[in-house]
C-alpha cells in the first residue's frame, strides 16, 4: 500500500508553471524533480488502475520522467494518462485504453475515458516489466550459461551436461529452456508472440547502444552477446550503482571488443613466445620439472596487457606474486629476465657462487626495470620470491606495495600497484586469500586496489573442484570485498585481453580490487612427471584433443587477413632463434648467483658487492636532553582542548614524574627508543591486534579525545618538526595474513623499524607459514635481509593455557632472538635495529608483568652516549662483590624468571652462594660472554633454569652451548618445570606449586649431588 501511495503521490497534477518550467529545463536532477507535494486524494477507488501497484511503481515513475521531459518519449496512451492526471483527473478515470494498430489518429481522436481496467494496458506493463527482469537476469547470472570452459566438460552449477553456447537467431521455444535457468523457471509471462514486439529499454541496461527501444528478439541477442559468450561478468552483488552501471557499460555496449590490426599482431607476437617458450623447455628438458604454464598461454598477454593499462595509466612500479605454475614462463616474458640466466638453471653442474641454500627455480624472484614499448614510459617490475605454500606471499606482496607507495607519498595508488596470480584450488581453498583481501579497505593496510589474476586449470594436482571448494566458482571469496570478477574462457585471447584492459581500468578509477578467473586447462601433470590420467581420466582424453590456444588463434587471424601465414612463421622462427642463441650462452655459466635474482634491492646500503659496509655498531644510547624531551612527550597531550580519559591523566602523570627522576618503565623505554629514531629521520611503524593502547594497555600511543568521535592524537608525531612520521595502526584479527604484510612492508626499504606485535605470544603460530618459509630462512634461500621486529608477549603467569607461551626456533644466525629483562635493554636492542650495518630479523620475548614491576625499570645512566646493549648481564649482587671461590652455583636465567629468582635468593640469605646471570641474547649466542663468566666461577654448579617446561623452553637450546664454552668440564644441570604437553597450566594454585619447586630446585645446592 505505502508503495502504491508513492506513486500516486508522484502523478499529481503539475500547474501550467510548473509543467513549462518542467519542460524548460529537461536536464534537472531527478531528486530535483522529486520534491513535490501529493495532491491526488487516495480515498477514490483505483480498481480501474490496477497497474499502480507496488510491482509496477518503478516503471510507472521512469515512463513519467521520460513523458516530462518530453512527452513523445512515451507511448500515446501514456501521454493521454498522465495528461488527464495533469488535468485534476480522479483515480480510475485518467486512464484511457490504447489505440488500434490501424488508424492511430483515429483511434486516438475517438478514445473516452474509461471507468474499468484495460487487460491490454496491464499486458504493456507487465511485460516491459518482464523484459527489465529479463535484462537483469542475464546481468546477474548470465556467467552461469556463459562458454568459459574452453574443455567443454563443465558448468558452473557442476551439471553433467556442458554449457551450450549463445547464438545469433533467437527462437523461444529454443530459448525457453536456456532461459529457465536464469530466470527460476519461467519466462516472466512473455510468449513467442512478443519476440518481434519493440520494449522501451531501461537505463539500466546499454545494450542499446544509440537506440532507446529493440525487439524482444534483439534485446535477447544482444543480451547473450554481452554476457553469455566467452566472458562471464558476475558483479551485480556490488553494493554501488556507480560501479555496476560502469560495468554494465564495458560489456553491453555494442561493438564494444573491437581491436586493431596492431593490437592483434602484437597479442599474435605475444601468444607465439608464451607458447614457444613452454615447448623449448619441454625439448631440451624433458624430463625436469618446471611447472609449465601449457594450457593457459594466454597469461602472459594477459598480464602484459594489465601492465601496459596500468603503465598508461600512471603506474611506474608493480609488484608481482604467484605460485610456480607459469613462473618461468613470466620471468621470461614478462619481467624480461635474461634468458640464459633461466635456462643454466637447469643445469644440475651449477655452483652456488653465494652463501645459503639457494631454491628451485621455480620460487625465484626478480626485479627490473625497462621501458613500457606502448606507453613509453619507465616501468619497474618485481616479482617476489616465494615458497611452495600456495599464497602465502600474497600479504607479503601487500605490503611492500604499500611501504614502496608510502616512501614515494603515493596516497592514492597511482604510481606503485600490485597483481597476485592465483591457482584455482588455492584460491579458494587457503585461509590466507581471505585475511589479504581484508587488509584490502583498512586505512593502514589498503593498496589502493590490486588486479586477482586465477589460473582456474578447474583441478587441484589430482583433486576435482567438486571436492575442493563449496562454492560455484574458485573466486567466490572476492565477493567479501564487492571486487568485480571477470571470467573468460582462455582459449579466447582476445576476450582475455579485453577483460584485462577492463580489470586496469577499473583498478585505476575505482581503485578497488578486481579478479580476472582465466578458465583454463593443464595440458601436463601437476607437474610435467606426473601423470593425470590415474584420477583425470576423460578430462585429459579431452585435453589430448584440444587444439593449442597459438594454433586456434593464427589460424583465426590468418582467416580474417591480419597476419599471412608467412608473417606467422616467420614470427615463430625469429623466436625460437631467439631461445637457442640463450641456450648456447647459457652453457658458458658456470656459477650460480642468487644475488641476480633478488626480488627487493638496497641501493646503497650495501657494498656493490652486496655487503656491510662494516661489522661494527655504534653506540645506541642517545642524549640526556633528547631523553628528557621525548619523555615530556610521552607525558603530555600536544593537542588543544583535547579531552582524555582520567585513568590515562593518571598514567601520564606517572611518566612526568619518571622522566623528574630519570628513570624510566618498559612503555617509556619503548617510547625512548622509537622518539629518537623517529627524530633521526627514521620511518618507525608498529602494527598487530590493539597495540595503540596495547593488550595490557600499558603503551597508550593513540589517545582519544572523550568528547569527539573519532578525534585522536598521536604525541609520538610532535616530537621534531622534521621527524619522520610514526605509524601506530589496530590490525585485523588475523596473524598470518598481518605479520606477511608487515614482513613485505620491511623488505621495502633498511632505513625503517617495522614491528608486529603479537596479542600474546603463542598467537604467532597461526602466522607460522610465514616465520618458517620467510622470516627464517629468507637470506638463505634467497640471499634476501629483512630487518622484521616481532613481538611476541611471553611469561607463565598462570594465567590461561593458551597466552603464556611463545615457540622458539634458535637453529642458526638467521635471526636476533632476545629476551630483555630491562627497560634499557630493551631500548639499546631496537635501537641497535636500525643502527646495525646489515639487517636480521629480531624476535623479542616482550614482557607482560614486567610491564609493571617495581624492579623492572632503568635509569637514564643506561642509556645516555657510549652505552649499548648487553647481550649477557652479569650478576650485580653480593656474589659479584665476593671471591669468586665461595660462589657455589652459577644460575643462567633469560627473562623475567630473574626477578623471581633473586627474590627467592634474598628470602633464602643466598646472596653470596649463588650468581644470577642474564642471557638476555639467545641468538646469535653469546658464547664469549658466557665463557667470561663460566671462567669467573671455576668451582661453582652450573644451572639453566627457566619458568617454562623442559621441552618447551630454551633448555635444549641453551645447554649444549654453554657445555661448548666450558669444553664439556663441568655439567648443566637443569631447574625447570617437568615436561608437558599444554604449555602452561590454568590453575593458579598449581602455577605457585610448580613456581616454588623450580625455585626450591635452583637454590637447593644438593639437589644435583650424585647425578650424572
Amino acid at each position: 500500500m505505502h508503495s502504491f501511495r508513492t506513486t500516486v503521490a508522484r502523478l499529481r497534477p503539475l500547474g501550467a508553471a510548473q509543467t513549462a518550467q518542467s519542460l524548460s529545463q529537461p536536464k534537472l536532477a531527478t531528486k530535483a524533480l522529486r520534491m513535490f507535494q501529493p495532491r491526488r486524494h487516495l480515498n477514490a477507488p483505483v480498481a480501474a488502475e490496477p497497474f499502480l501497484n507496488g510491482t509496477s511503481s518503478n516503471y510507472v515513475e521512469e515512463m513519467y520522467f521520460a513523458w516530462l521531459e518530453n512527452p513523445r518519449n512515451v507511448h500515446k496512451s501514456w501521454d493521454i494518462f498522465f495528461r488527464n492526471v495533469n488535468a485534476g483527473a480522479l483515480p480510475g478515470a485518467a486512464y484511457q485504453s490504447p489505440p488500434p494498430l490501424s488508424g492511430i489518429s483515429e483511434g486516438l481522436a475517438s478514445v473516452q475515458a474509461l471507468g474499468g481496467a484495460s487487460p491490454n494496458m496491464e499486458k504493456l506493463v507487465e511485460d516491459h516489466l518482464a523484459v527489465q527482469s529479463l535484462i537483469r537476469a542475464y546481468q546477474v547470472r548470465g556467467h552461469h550459461i556463459a562458454k568459459l570452459d574452453p574443455l567443454d566438460i563443465s558448468c558452473v552449477d557442476f551439471d553433467d551436461a556442458p554449457c551450450a553456447v549463445g547464438f545469433q537467431h533467437v527462437d523461444l521455444s529454443h530459448v525457453k529452456e536456456r532461459l529457465s535457468r536464469l530466470t527460476g523457471g519461467g519466462f516472466y509471462g512473455l510468449a513467442e508472440s512478443d519476440l518481434d514486439k519493440v520494449f522501451r529499454l531501461p537505463t539500466t541496461t546499454f545494450i542499446g547502444g544509440n537506440e532507446s527501444a529493440l525487439t524482444l528478439r534483439e534485446i535477447i541477442r544482444r543480451l547473450e552477446m554481452a554476457y553469455c559468450q566467452h566472458i562471464g561478468v558476475e558483479f551485480m552483488f556490488i553494493n554501488d550503482m556507480e560501479q555496476c552501471q560502469w560495468i554494465r557499460q564495458k560489456f553491453e555496449t555494442p561493438g564494444v571488443m573491437q581491436f586493431s590490426l596492431e593490437e592483434k599482431r602484437t597479442l599474435l607476437a605475444r601468444m607465439i613466445r608464451s607458447t614457444r617458450f613452454e615447448e623449448f623447455l619441454q625439448r631440451k628438458w624433458s624430463s625436469e620439472k618446471r611447472f609449465g604454464l601449457e594450457g593457459c598461454e594466454s597469461l602472459i598477454p594477459a598480464l602484459k596487457t594489465l601492465i601496459d593499462r596500468s603503465s598508461q595509466s600512471g603506474v611506474e612500479s608493480v609488484i608481482m606474486g604467484m605460485p610456480h605454475r607459469g613462473r618461468l614462463n613470466v620471468l621470461a616474458n614478462v619481467i624480461r629476465k635474461e634468458l640464459d640466466q633461466i635456462f643454466c638453471q637447469f643445469d644440475s653442474k651449477l655452483e652456488a657462487a653465494d652463501e645459503g641454500s639457494g631454491d628451485v627455480k621455480y620460487h625465484l624472484g626478480m626485479y627490473h626495470k625497462r621501458m613500457n614499448r606502448v606507453s613509453d614510459r619507465y616501468i619497474t617490475m618485481s616479482l617476489m620470491a616465494n615458497p611452495s605454500h600456495l599464497e602465502a606471499v600474497d600479504p607479503v606482496v601487500q605490503g611492500k606495495t604499500k611501504a614502496e607507495q608510502f616512501y614515494c607519498g603515493d596516497t592514492e595508488g597511482k604510481r606503485v600497484m600490485s597483481i597476485l596470480l592465483h591457482g584455482d584450488a588455492a584460491f579458494a581453498g587457503q585461509g590466507i586469500v581471505y585475511e589479504t583481501f581484508h587488509l584490502s579497505d583498512l586505512p593502514s593496510y589498503t593498496t589502493h586496489g590490486t588486479i586477482h589474476v586465477v589460473v582456474n586449470n578447474q583441478i587441484g594436482f589430482t583433486t576435482d573442484p567438486r571436492m575442493a571448494r563449496s562454492s560455484p566458482y574458485p573466486t567466490d571469496v572476492a565477493r567479501v570485498v564487492n571486487a568485480p570478477i571477470f571470467h573468460v574462457n582462455a582459449d579466447d585471447p582476445e576476450a582475455v585481453m579485453y577483460v584485462c584492459n577492463v580489470a586496469a581500468e577499473w583498478r585505476n578509477i575505482f581503485h578497488k580490487d578486481v579478479v580476472v578467473d582465466l578458465v583454463c586447462y593443464r595440458r601436463n601433470g601437476h607437474n610435467e612427471m606426473d601423470e593425470p590420467m590415474f584420477t583425470q581420466p576423460l578430462m585429459y582424453k579431452r585435453i589430448k584433443k584440444q587444439k593449442g590456444v597459438l594454433q586456434k588463434f593464427s589460424e583465426k587471424l590468418i582467416a580474417e587477413g591480419v597476419v599471412t601465414t608467412q608473417e606467422y612463421e616467420e614470427e615463430v622462427a625469429m623466436y625460437d632463434k631467439i631461445c637457442e642463441e640463450a641456450y648456447t650462452r647459457s652453457k658458458d655459466e658456470k656459477i650460480l648467483h642468487i644475488k641476480h635474482w633478488l626480488d627487493s634491492p638496497w641501493p646503497g646500503f650495501f657494498t656493490l658487492e652486496g655487503q656491510p659496509k662494516s661489522m661494527s655498531c655504534p653506540s645506541t644510547g642517545v642524549s640526556e636532553e633528547e631523553l628528557g624531551h621525548i619523555g615530556n612527550i610521552a607525558a603530555s597531550v600536544p593537542v588543544e582542548d583535547f579531552t582524555i580519559h582520567g585513568g590515562l591523566s593518571r598514567i601520564l602523570k606517572g611518566r612526568t614524574n619518571m622522566v623528574s627522576q630519570r628513570v624510566c618503565d618498559w612503555a617509556l623505554g619503548e617510547y625512548m627508543a622509537f622518539g629518537s629514531l623517529l627524530k633521526e629521520g627514521i620511518h618507525v611503524r608498529l602494527s598487530g591486534q590493539d597495540v595503540e593502547r596495547g593488550t595490557f594497555s600499558h603503551r597508550h600511543h593513540v589517545l582519544h579525545d572523550q568528547n569527539i568521535d573519532k578525534r585522536i592524537c598521536i604525541p609520538m608525531n610532535y616530537i621534531s618538526p622534521d621527524q619522520a612520521p610514526y605509524t601506530v595502526c589496530n590490525s585485523s584479527l588475523s596473524e598470518y595474513g598481518v605479520l606477511g604484510f608487515e614482513l613485505g612492508f620491511a623488505m621495502a626499504s633498511p632505513n625503517a623499524l617495522v614491528l608486529w606485535e603479537a596479542q600474546f605470544g603463542d598467537f604467532h603460530n597461526t602466522a607460522q607459514c610465514i616465520i618458517d618459509q620467510f622470516i627464517s630462512p629468507g637470506q638463505a634461500k634467497w640471499v634476501r635481509q629483512n630487518g622484521i621486529v616481532l613481538l611476541l608477549p611471553h611469561g607463565m603467569e598462570g594465567m590461561k593455557l593458551s597466552e603464556d607461551f611463545a615457540v622458539r626456533q634458535l637453529y642458526d644466525c638467521n635471526w636476533i632472538v632476545v629476551n630483555c629483562s630491562t627497560p634499557a635493554n630493551y631500548f639499546h636492542v631496537l635501537r641497535r635495529q636500525i643502527l646495525l650495518p646489515f639487517r636480521k630479523p629480531l624476535v623479542v620475548f616482550s614482557p607482560k608483568s614486567l610491564l609493571r614491576h617495581p624492579e623492572a625499570k632503568s635509569s637514564f645512566d643506561d642509556m645516555l652516549p657510549g652505552t649499548h646493549f648487553k647481550r649477557l648481564i652479569p650478576d650485580d649482587g653480593s656474589a659479584a662483590g665476593c671471591s669468586p671461590v665461595k660462589v657455589k652455583r652459577v644460575i643462567f636465567c633469560t627473562g623475567k624468571i630473574y626477578y623471581e629468582l633473586t627474590r627467592e635468593r634474598k628470602n633464602r640469605g643466598m646472596d653470596e652462594d649463588v650468581a644470577v646471570l642474564r642471557i638476555e641474547q639467545l641468538s646469535p649466542f653469546p658464547f664469549d660472554l658466557v665463557k667470561a663468566e663460566a671462567e669467573r666461577y671455576p668451582t661453582a654448579d652450573l644451572v639453566w633454569c627457566q619458568e617454562e617446561h623442559k621441552n618447551q623452553g630454551y633448555y635444549d637450546y641453551v645447554k649444549p652451548r654453554i657445555c661448548t664454552t666450558v669444553t664439556k668440564s663441568r655439567p648443566v644441570w637443569y631447574a625447570g618445570r617437568e615436561p608437558a604437553a599444554a604449555p602452561a597450566t590454568g590453575n593458579k594454585h598449581t602455577h605457585l606449586m610448580e613456581l616454588q619447586r623450580v625455585l626450591d630446585t635452583a637454590f637447593d645446592l644438593k639437589a644435583f649431588t650424585g647425578k650424572v
